[in-house]
């Protein structure tokens, strides 16, 4: 009986994950032992399952700059991240350009999707499929893949999410011009560089068919390029390089009728860069012969002409071209565009986000990149609550010990006020306070505060829509999302001035390390931090070392620099592949 009662203390009284049973059978004499004891391993999955079910959702739309910089820098042990992209790759963009005329080959530029999520410490799922519809309300998005239909199964989908990230870019944008769409070449994918590289062989084979006249030889080799901004004017000098430097050798019969019109509706090309940059670009085009008509706006493109109207005198004329290339700006996509109907932005034209990338009244959707523009707020808005919270006696005025309190998270939060006070030269910001005079005031009213920051705002600008732009707001949100939970009990951002408390994080702040504009004949023309401005063979060199380092991975680095060196020794490869 003891021995009974002790296996009975054993079966009911031991732990519940480990048991031992024993069954007796007295009339044969033999003993069944059935033992149930877990394993350690099985209770680890079973703990990592429960880990895995209470991760937050995070759906990503796009495998871009803003996208995959997100995605390189996320910690995803915190979240199940879902990606979803009709192109399983990343494209280095600026180097577009260069895989039109073959500098560059269009594999040495892009890097698989799966070799970057691959490297992260966990797992990213990873669906080839366009994004056809955000639901907000019932946070879901619908995909749909564009992989062969005949292969079994349903091509389309949906996703449920916690948080979204809404990376798309943006498509080309037309100005509603006709004819554009028809008849013109874009150059915003690798495919768009593709098909202009095929035109561009196909352009010199017609024209040095036979029985040809010599017009029509000229129409065919007369390369059009609409818009003077960096990817139009580098698109420009890469064709008139791989024209003079490789066609011409081999096309020797048409080598005098090439010609190659850069149209610009402002008075300048690279409007955007310093002016001593512009100004060499131009002269350097006269000298290669590059025609530069600024001022002049496109009205309309067919498959032979394109008309356009000249702004200084209003005349209308029109022009043959063998190709054009658009290159003009960007416009808000399709499935963005319903998104803003959807949440009350219809009337914009590109979907607005706050400081912290957020979609404006969605705090748990984010949209970065060339798709979304931030719309800073303005310091006259919360002038008044400023104000007041910086007058802690409430008298009525404010101090210069007062104002000095909260100056910090003024920059901070407000970073216009930053800018003006580089504008104005002002090396204190004490100095805002100062009279009309100059002389320093030991305290001012809310009215003469308001003056001092009146003008504050208008310093405000866009971002543009760059890779820069884009990588520093992928690489600021993945930190967002890492330091999540620390930021909840510890914030690290600037003062809410209405309701009291602090932001969780300091607001996006974009930091501008340059630009560049290879301008052919290696030379290249940078404007960089500090105002510096480097135009020549030198600055070529540079470009070289700066866009090599900035390859997503060393195998397209070495890829893209095996390019290089390969064209300065056999040239450019001209097969219509």
């Amino acid at each position: 009986m003891r021995f009974f009662s002790y296996f009975n203390r054993i079966l009911h009284g031991g732990r519940a994950s480990a048991k031992l049973l024993f069954v007796c059978s007295l009339s044969g004499g033999s003993l069944i032992a059935y033992a149930d004891s877990p394993s350690d391993r099985d209770e680890s999955s079973f703990m990592q399952n429960q880990k895995e079910t209470q991760k937050k959702k995070v759906v990503v739309l796009g495998t871009g700059w803003a996208g995959t910089s997100f995605l390189k820098d996320l910690d995803i042990s915190s979240y199940d991240v879902q990606v979803v992209s009709p192109r399983n790759y990343f494209a280095f963009t600026p180097l577009l350009p260069s895989v039109t005329c073959g500098t560059v080959e269009a594999r040495s530029i892009v890097e698989p999707v799966r070799n970057i999520i691959k490297k992260r410490n966990g797992e990213i799922k990873f669906w080839e499929a366009e994004c056809l519809k955000i639901d907000p309300a019932n946070k879901k998005v619908f995909c749909r893949s564009n992989i062969d239909e005949n292969l079994a199964g349903n091509n389309e989908f949906s996703l449920k999410y916690d948080y979204l990230v809404i990376a798309i870019g943006a498509q080309v944008n037309t100005f509603n011009t006709p004819g554009v769409l028809e008849h013109c070449h874009f150059l915003k994918e690798v495919e768009d560089a593709q098909r202009i590289r095929r035109t561009v062989i196909d352009c010199f084979e017609k024209a040095v068919l036979p029985e040809l006249t010599e017009e029509e030889r000229r129409i065919n080799l007369h390369f059009v390029i609409v818009g003077g901004g960096p990817t139009g004017v580098e698109f420009a000098a890469e064709l008139y390089d791989f024209v003079h430097e490789d066609l011409v050798k081999i096309y020797p019969s048409v080598k005098d009728l090439v010609s190659i019109s850069v149209i610009q509706s402002g008075d300048h090309i690279l409007n955007t860069f310093d002016e001593r940059i512009s100004t060499f670009a131009e002269q350097k085009f006269q000298r290669d012969g590059i025609e530069v008509l600024t001022g002049h706006r496109v009205l309309s493109v067919s498959d032979r002409m394109i008309n356009m109207k000249t702004k200084s005198t209003g005349q209308n004329i029109s022009i043959p071209h063998g190709m054009v290339v658009w290159s003009t700006g960007v416009g808000t996509r399709p499935v963005v565009k319903d998104f803003m109907e959807q949440i009350g932005q219809g009337n914009r034209r590109i979907l607005a986000v706050d400081e912290w990338l957020r979609v404006k009244g969605y705090e748990d959707v984010y949209a970065l990149g060339d798709c979304a523009t931030v719309d800073q707020k303005k310091i006259m808005e919360d002038i008044s609550a400023i104000f007041e919270a910086a007058d802690k006696d409430n008298s009525g005025t404010l101090t210069i010990e007062e104002f000095k309190d909260v100056i910090e998270d003024i920059i901070i939060r407000y970073p216009q006020v930053e800018l003006y006070l580089k504008n104005k030269q002002l090396f204190d910001v004490t100095d805002l306070l100062k009279d009309a005079e100059g002389n320093d005031r030991e305290e001012v009213d809310i009215e003469g505060f308001k003056l001092a920051l009146s003008h504050v705002d208008k310093q405000m600008k866009s971002l543009p829509a760059t890779a820069q732009v884009a990588a520093q707001q992928g690489a600021y949100l993945a930190r967002c999302f890492n330091m999540r939970e620390k930021r909840k009990s510890n914030p690290e951002g600037p003062r809410k001035f209405r309701s009291g408390g602090r932001h969780e994080f300091r607001p996006f702040r974009y930091r501008h390390l340059g630009q560049f504009a290879p301008l052919g004949g290696e030379q290249a023309a940078a404007e960089l931090p500090g105002d510096w401005v480097s135009m020549g063979q030198s600055t070529q060199w540079l470009w070289y070392s700066v866009y090599a380092s900035k390859q997503v991975s060393w195998r397209t680095r070495l890829l893209v620099i095996g390019d290089w060196s390969r064209r300065f020794v056999f040239g450019r490869d001209s097969s219509r592949i």
